[in-house]
């Protein structure tokens, strides 16, 4: 009888997993140590060639669950950025990227590419003409985030991959806004997924760790530039990402179904400027992402009405932490002008769309009752204050 495949939550727990032969416990064993034999042995370990027994386990199971054939895990998301570009960049080379990126990629580009003598191009709009108006005879990537950091802007992946395939590029996307549980690149034809694991496959926000997915062959060549920069990270820290990763699917489906509840209702709220979440109808990207999303994910930005403080209105926040990161099973909120995008211009976040006055809201597994509250009360503070004022 042939075996069904696996469902997405019996592979987070159970895909990759090492099993403890000497004492049947019921979760991996840690294997902490930096030296191994290299004598009669199949395969020679070592922490900075990714192949120690807890790191093989848990590159099992994140490219099962973004449907690749092999992965890496790195130190952090950036190693894994930009260890996958310069593997695939050399001198001469040219990449066009979305201008709405994670703010530590554009400035990996705009600060670092040049010392290597690799041309770069940004796209202003995200619509799959914009990338081909881009496109030179040195062309060798295309670099798309989607969801966009911080607008949740959306990137037709299918009409990208189109382009890319018709001039032998190669196509990478950060997944992290998104996750597995909410989108596969990989089945939509990007070439290579990567991830900030310190985020949706962490989620618990007590890790570093990054991660990247493609077919054995495009590994392979991620992997000689790897062991030479070396990024890897220490067991301890891949047990507990395998660990967080096997709730992955139940944790981000409430995160899913909170922030739809709650974008939907800041929109109708008489002190709110604009919302931007993929799933409300209103969104302008809207239907590429129901094309190509299985769910919409936990982030969502907004701009609070004219007037009004958002540092004061985060001050007042009980419930919601003002913290730098996102993903956690805790709702977070910070503003991109003053940590993720503070690497930009004024000049290029507002090219962006990104205004001073933005707040971008990572909802966690609360109740969305008591997220609704808090955002509630904390507005109902700054209006008082404000008519105080006048």
């Amino acid at each position: 009888m042939k075996s069904p495949q696996k469902g997405f939550n019996t592979i987070c727990t159970h895909e990759g997993e090492i099993i403890d032969e000497q004492f049947k416990g019921a979760i991996s064993p840690i294997y902490l140590s930096t030296s191994y034999a290299f004598e009669d042995v199949e395969t020679k370990r070592y922490p900075r060639y990714f192949n120690t027994p807890n790191q093989e386990a848990l590159c099992k199971k994140i490219a099962k669950l973004e449907k690749g054939e092999a992965s890496l895990i790195f130190g952090s998301g950036m190693a894994a950025i930009s260890t996958s570009l310069l593997a695939f960049l050399q001198k001469g080379d040219h990449i066009v990227l979305q201008r709405t990126l994670y703010g530590g990629t554009a400035n990996l580009v705009k600060q670092e590419f040049e010392k290597y003598g690799i041309e770069f191009s940004f796209v202003d709009s995200q619509n799959t003409k914009g990338f081909e108006e881009k496109i030179k005879k040195n062309t060798k990537v295309i670099y798309i985030e989607t969801p966009s950091n911080p607008l949740l802007s959306i990137t037709d992946i299918m009409g990208v991959v189109e382009l890319a395939k018709k001039n032998d590029i190669i196509t990478m996307i950060d997944n992290t806004f998104a996750s597995p549980v909410n989108q596969n690149p990989i089945e939509l034809g990007i070439d290579i997924v990567i991830h900030s694991a310190t985020k949706y496959l962490g989620g618990h926000s007590d890790i570093l760790a990054g991660a990247v997915i493609s077919s054995k062959k495009n590994m392979d060549i991620i992997f000689q530039l790897a062991i030479n920069l070396g990024g890897s990270l220490s067991d301890f820290t891949v047990w507990m990402l395998e660990r967080s990763i096997k709730t992955l699917g139940l944790r981000v489906q409430q995160q899913n179904k909170n922030a739809q509840k709650i974008a939907e209702w800041l929109e109708t709220h008489p002190e709110i400027a604009a919302v931007y979440y993929p799933g409300l109808t209103s969104h302008p990207d809207h239907k590429i992402a129901k094309k190509q999303m299985k769910g919409y994910g936990g982030m969502l930005s907004f701009e609070l009405k004219e007037g009004l403080d958002i540092s004061i209105f985060q001050k007042e926040l009980k419930l919601i932490k003002s913290s730098m990161s996102l993903a956690g099973v805790e709702s977070t909120i910070l503003s991109p002008t003053l940590t993720s995008h503070s690497l930009l211009t004024e000049e290029e976040r507002k090219q962006q769309g990104i205004k001073n006055g933005l707040l971008r809201l990572s909802i966690g597994i609360e109740e969305k009752e008591d997220l609704i509250h808090d955002i509630e009360q904390a507005l109902q503070k700054i209006k008082i204050l404000d008519s105080t004022l006048i």
